[in-house]
């Protein structure tokens, strides 16, 4: 079945308020996504996980432009992608390969953002990966990962590969690939991807005026990512959350539905 808007029934009667309350957030990360411009076409992903004792997920129906999700289209799939509850859409199982590996070893990754922005794969592609040029860029090094390049297909070894790189951290890198952040809100998840992609912009822009640059010096680098845990606990997601959520109400209001 193509994931066709007008096939979108509420599932709001159908699902705990608890679950509502994160599709309602999730369906606002795609539409946010697709309003900074950082969607790949219908590519890339945005889970979360469901409430509850089981390891279910929400992930976007295949074939479905991020700017026309809603909280009742997101599908729900088991850690191997296999749809949980009746749904008129698809999902990509091999889209939510990297996803599922995250959910599963990490219990605090509650969001997975993963996306394929054009800086941040002109990033990806550069040996010395993010530097520390900017303001922006210390919150990210401060609990940055990087995943080396292994193809399109995920297999089971390349899961616990990425995995194991992963570590404990909230950012990572996938070489030629994109960016991924993980946190335990969409808010917070949302906001790390925001300050990634920002450090990358601005790391391309400055790298491109061909002048010599000034990086960050050392100490600074040391202390923030000395005080990581901190910084990343007081990222204040849902500062910049519910301002979010106010401009995708002025645009379209529908991904609440």
């Amino acid at each position: 079945m193509h994931a066709d808007p007008a096939l979108i029934r509420s599932t709001k009667g159908q699902v705990s308020a608890e679950e509502w309350a994160v599709r309602t957030d999730l369906a606002a990360a795609y539409r946010a996504v697709a309003m900074f411009g950082w969607d790949d076409l219908v590519f890339t992903h945005i889970s979360a996980r469901v409430p509850g004792a089981d390891h279910h997920f929400l992930i976007n129906p295949y074939g479905m432009m991020f700017e026309e999700i809603t909280a009742s289209s997101l599908v729900k799939v088991d850690l191997a992608g296999n749809k949980v509850m009746d749904s008129p859409f698809e999902t990509n199982p091999a889209g939510f390969t990297i996803h599922g590996a995250v959910h599963e070893a990490r219990e605090d990754a509650q969001c997975v953002i993963h996306l394929h922005t054009m800086e941040g794969v002109a990033v990806s592609c550069q040996k010395a990966g993010l530097l520390a040029l900017s303001q922006q860029s210390l919150f990210p090094l401060s609990s940055l990962a990087y995943h080396a390049y292994e193809g399109v297909a995920l297999n089971a070894g390349e899961k616990a590969r990425l995995v194991a790189d992963l570590g404990d951290r909230q950012f990572m890198i996938l070489r030629n690939h994109g960016l991924l952040t993980c946190a335990q809100t969409v808010a917070d998840a949302f906001l790390y991807m925001y300050i990634l992609q920002k450090a990358c912009e601005v790391q391309v822009l400055a790298q491109a005026g061909g002048g010599e640059l000034i990086p960050v010096p050392q100490p600074i680098v040391d202390g923030i990512r000395q005080a990581a845990a901190t910084v990343l606990r007081q990222s204040g997601g849902m500062i910049a959350w519910p301002g979010i959520l106010r401009k995708l109400d002025r645009a379209d209001p529908s991904w609440r539905g």
